[in-house]
């Protein structure tokens, strides 16, 4: 199967990168508007600054494809 995704990795496309962060890691006043969960998901850019957080890997990848970036996964 091959499948063609235009502007992805080398066409122009915009990357961002998704990795899990723990809510205790976060600074106070952002903490203090998390409820209930222990991970967020972060969204950064190539140069490492934040774009998002969201509350799961999912809305993570759906975000950053809505505003036309192709999103990667890091650990």
């Amino acid at each position: 199967m091959k499948t063609s995704y235009p502007n992805i990795f080398g066409d122009g496309g915009k990357i961002v990168y998704v990795r899990e962060v723990a809510v205790s890691e976060l600074p106070d006043d952002v903490r203090e508007h998390v409820y209930g969960l222990e991970h967020l998901f972060s969204v950064h850019d190539a140069d490492g600054q934040r774009l998002a957080l969201v509350a799961n890997k999912p809305l993570a990848f759906a975000l950053a494809r809505e505003h036309d970036y192709a999103p990667v996964s890091v650990h």
